[in-house]
């Protein structure tokens, strides 16, 4: 079975070479007891530790089992170790911080055996040594029989073919030597005990065969191996088959001895528990540049929220911009700033002018274009990266909202304000332009304001502190200040102050008047605001037809009173207060309203009757009856020919109603029951007589006065219309009184005027100061697909790079008429900030990083102090079989542990101070940074902490990995 063939090993000591072993050649039985025996330095050790594999011979051959080991690498030396030798050492060699349980059971771990077989055969091989009760006992709290019977148990646990005993007895009493020779031959009586010792006594009592050397040579055998015995012939070998190859290899692999990444982690664990004290200082000098990037991250992720948290609301309230009519600020800019460089060339001797208007107006042209809106909507809708990038598209539209208040003295427009025009403050004209800054984010006149179609921002901005949010088009919300104020203009705009008093304020006080405001702080509650409700009134319906031309009624307040009474209702469901922490705010006027509002407005204005009569007769005004000046229709004309205002017109128009009425006026009359009058054109004097005779013309003389006088002063389109709201009771009480007939006469007698007129002023040669743009633009219509605005909402600065980026990549794609020119309001205004900050947490990290790498380093020389430390335990795994890569695992675990422990600990405290850091940060300063340390920044810096110890660990782990385990086992 085992069979040593000329022997030698030599050892180089400086210059010369020792011979430990000479040529020893010795064959053993399968299960026998075999002493060696012989004088200290006489080879006996390095005899025992070739056989057992610790130890390289110089030359001859080694045989297991008939195969030679000459070609034997180390992990084959490793499983032969581990399963088929067995160790006993004088010393014992226990690994001291384990267990009883856990020293036997480590050679299984090596073997790959799962869990319970391991546990299960170790504790089977304590109790055939006799400790089944001692498992859980440390080695140092065992007497010297009972440990070395501890590593008998941990040498059998494997079932060796081959037990080596280097002095067994050596450190014991004769009592316990005599035990624990009993227990090593009945042992032998199944295996090969190979036992070196200095008692002949105790050789020749209890051993089998006894070998003694002398100067590295067999002197003496006293039962050698019978070499005349007549071996039975074995067949020879088959060649081996494809099969038998990859069996062979299946089980040399099976055989291949590895220790388990946690094994190796619960030896360093156990190992560093015994230096708790020096375990946590080393950790907490490992975590000392923890702490500091720890710190530096928490304010610098404090900060960087504080900045996403401005940029997400000031991008919310100042979006990139596209409108149909746009300039390129920037090349203006650009352009003025070149043209002036460029002036100032001529002589110095003069004054002369510089050409600041011209050159500003021939920019301003050059630079306005026209986008394509309705083309570029489409491209933004079909671009699915737009989502991520943006908190909101908003589409605005020309269509206005008139908003109107009702009460016991009237109808009070509330948007657009007329406030600041009625105070004598400014115009309409300068009114209209604040309104449109207003829409650009800028300070505008109304108090109404559409709000971002992302809830999740506005309930960061926001606290609904009565009420809720707006769910439906007809639900609004009222906003007010940190301080849960409303400004009084917003009051006297939304009609809670009555704004009468303020008509012509600003003028009077310019005049020298004595004047007084309203200075009285006034309180409402939660409920009275939500009480609130508005109507609003779609631009067309504030028009009504008259004589074929539609009217401004807006200054009719009778009429106004019945269409505001018809408006769509508008109800406050919220009020919301900016978040303290918000630094701004998306809903830039008093009242916000959902983009549903907007489009339902959109959808009546285009259903309106006179939005439909424009579209219709496109060459027609429908506010004069008047055509379109154009350039075919102004050379058809001859030079007398003139344009005319919408009020001229208006007034000739009257005038030429006259004209051509005698067949009218007969008609009027038969309504009338005018029985004087004469047969109108176009009617039969049956017809004529039946129409009388329904009339009771005969004797109705007085009817026929009072319905001659009634419709002198009677508003026709009431009756076209069927409104008869604005008649009179006289004028009602006749129309009464009339037939259906009589009825359908009357109306077909106005559609006939009315076509009449209209057709004498479309003809009139006269044109229309307007166009069909304008009277489309005023009359709010608009097309969803075609927008008037885009507003674009990104979430931060670098999506607003990428979102620019979209609108580069369509303006690539598109021809010259196409390309879209944008607006960018704060532009580059805070761009730069996270640039800088994200520099200075860099500087700072790396001047932290510093001491970082420093305690690295020392984790590394502590990690080589606990190899020295652990030098003999090195051995002891490598005697049960652990491969060299086992050992460097074993530290390797061991400086996870320690990076980890530092990581963690460096978290925590880190944790702990944001505390005060965030303490001190709000009583210096006003800005709601909170310093924290993000989860997955934690994470990383554990695992930075752990990946650098083990860098550093590295070399210390190589280090043990490489110690002799012959010289390991003598260190102690």
């Amino acid at each position: 079975m085992l069979s040593l063939k000329d022997i030698k090993k030599d050892y180089v000591v400086g210059d010369s070479t020792v011979s430990a072993l000479k040529g020893v050649s010795i064959d053993f039985r399968e299960n026998e007891f075999v002493s060696i025996l012989g004088p200290s330095g006489c080879g006996k050790t390095t005899l025992l530790n070739i056989i057992g594999g610790l130890d390289r011979y110089t030359s001859g051959d080694l045989n297991i089992n008939g195969k030679s080991t000459k070609d034997f690498k180390d992990c084959d030396w490793d499983s032969y170790r581990n399963h088929s030798i067995g160790f006993v050492f004088q010393s014992y060699n226990l690994i001291p911080h384990q267990t009883v349980l856990s020293n036997v059971e480590l050679a299984l771990t090596l073997s790959g055996v799962s869990k319970s077989e391991r546990r299960e055969r170790a504790v089977k091989a304590l109790e055939q040594v006799g400790l089944g009760d001692q498992l859980h006992k440390k080695p140092n709290q065992m007497s010297g029989g009972q440990m070395q019977r501890v590593a008998i148990a941990r040498a059998l646990v494997n079932e060796p073919d081959i037990l080596l005993a280097d002095e067994p007895t050596g450190a014991l009493d004769t009592e316990t030597s005599v035990q624990i020779m009993e227990l090593l031959k009945s042992i032998s009586k199944d295996k090969l005990i190979i036992m070196v010792t200095h008692n002949p006594e105790l050789a020749m009592k209890y051993s089998s065969r006894i070998i003694k050397l002398l100067d590295g040579k067999v002197i003496d055998d006293s039962d050698p191996l019978d070499k005349n015995v007549v071996e039975p012939i074995k067949k020879p070998e088959k060649e081996p088959t494809k099969a038998d190859k990859k069996a062979a290899k299946k089980e040399r692999k099976k055989l291949k001895t590895s220790m388990s990444f946690l094994t190796a982690l619960s030896l360093s664990r156990n190992n560093l528990m015994t230096k708790k004290a020096r375990t946590l200082l080393t950790s907490f000098a490992g975590s000392i540049g923890i702490i500091g990037i720890a710190l530096i991250l928490s304010i610098s992720n404090g900060v960087q929220l504080y900045i996403d948290q401005v940029q997400s609301d000031t991008l919310s309230s100042y979006p990139l911009q596209i409108t149909k009519t746009t300039a390129s600020i920037g090349e203006i800019m650009n352009t003025m700033a070149k043209n002036h460089e460029e002036s100032g060339k001529h002589d110095m001797d003069k004054v002369y002018s510089q050409n600041a208007m011209g050159e500003m107006i021939n920019t301003l042209m050059e630079e306005t274009k026209v986008n394509n809106l309705e083309k570029f909507k489409k491209y933004l809708d079909d671009n699915s990266d737009l989502k991520d990038l943006t908190s909101d598209v908003q589409y605005t539209y020309a269509t206005t909202l008139n908003v109107f208040t009702e009460s016991d003295s009237g109808v009070m427009q509330v948007n657009p304000s007329t406030l600041l025009e009625d105070m004598g403050y400014m115009s309409s004209t300068q009114m209209e332009a604040m309104s449109m800054s207003g829409s650009m984010g800028g300070m505008g006149t109304d108090v109404w304001s559409e709000m971002i179609d992302n809830e999740e921002l506005i309930d960061k901005q926001y606290d609904v502190i009565a009420g809720r949010l707006p769910e439906k088009y007809n639900e609004v919300v009222l906003v007010v200040d940190k301080n849960n104020e409303i400004n009084d203009y917003v009051l006297y705009s939304l009609g809670l102050l009555d704004p009468s008093s303020l008509n012509g304020i600003v003028r009077r006080a310019m005049a020298g008047e004595d004047i007084s405001v309203d200075s009285e702080q006034h309180v409402y509650t939660y409920d009275e605001l939500l009480d609130l409700k508005f109507k609003v009134v779609p631009t067309p319906y504030l028009y009504k037809k008259k004589d074929g031309v539609w009217e401004d009624m807006t200054g009719d307040e009778s009429y106004m009173k019945k269409a505001v009474a018809n408006g769509t209702e508008i109800s406050v469901v919220g009020i919301l207060r900016p978040d303290e922490d918000a630094s701004s705010a998306s809903i830039s006027g008093a009242i916000g309203y959902r983009h549903d509002l907007m489009t339902y407005l959109i959808d009546e204005v285009d259903n309106s009757e006179i939005v439909k009569e424009q579209i219709a007769n496109p060459d027609i005004d429908v506010f004069t009856g008047l055509k379109f000046k154009t350039d075919e229709n102004v050379a058809d004309t001859d030079s007398s020919s003139e344009t005319v205002s919408d009020s001229t017109a208006d007034t000739e128009s009257k005038a030429d109603k006259t004209a051509d009425s005698s067949d009218t006026d007969k008609k009027a009359g038969l309504v009338a029951g005018d029985s004087s009058m004469e047969i109108p054109e176009g009617m039969t004097e049956e017809q004529y007589k039946a129409l009388m005779e329904q009339s009771g013309a005969s004797d109705t003389g007085e009817l026929a006065d009072m319905g001659m006088n009634a419709m002198g002063s009677m508003d026709m389109s009431a009756i076209q219309g069927g409104d008869m709201s604005s008649l009179t009771e006289t004028q009602k009480k006749y129309i009464a009184s009339l037939s259906d007939e009589q009825l359908e006469l009357m109306k077909q007698m106005l559609k006939e005027q009315s076509d009449t007129n209209a057709d004498q002023l479309a003809n009139s040669g006269k044109y229309s100061t307007s166009n069909y743009d304008n009277n489309m633009k005023t009359l709010g219509y608009s097309v969803v697909e075609d927008p008037d605005s885009i507003n674009i909402y990104p979430v931060d600065f670098a999506s607003k790079e990428k979102i620019i980026d979209i609108i580069d990549d369509y303006n690539d794609s598109v021809g010259e008429e196409d390309k879209i020119e944008y607006t960018d309001y704060v532009g580059l205004m805070m761009s730069s900030i996270t640039s800088i900050i994200n520099a200075i947490g860099y500087v700072l990290i790396a001047f932290v990083a510093i001491s970082l790498v420093v305690s690295s380093i020392m984790i590394g020389i502590i990690t080589y102090i606990s190899v020295l430390e652990r030098t003999k335990e090195i051995g002891i795994l490598r005697s049960i079989g652990a491969s060299k890569r086992d050992i460097s695992r074993v530290f390797n675990a061991e400086t996870v542990i320690v990076g980890f422990v530092a990581g963690a600990l460096g978290i925590i405290i880190s944790y702990l101070l944001t505390i005060p850091i965030n303490m001190i940060i709000a009583h210096l300063t006003d800005v709601p940074i909170r310093a924290s340390i993000p989860v997955s920044a934690a994470v990383v810096l554990i695992a930075i902490s752990v990946c650098l110890t083990l860098i550093a660990g590295l070399f210390p782990s190589r280090v043990a990995a490489k110690k002799d385990p012959v010289i390991a086992l003598r260190t102690e």
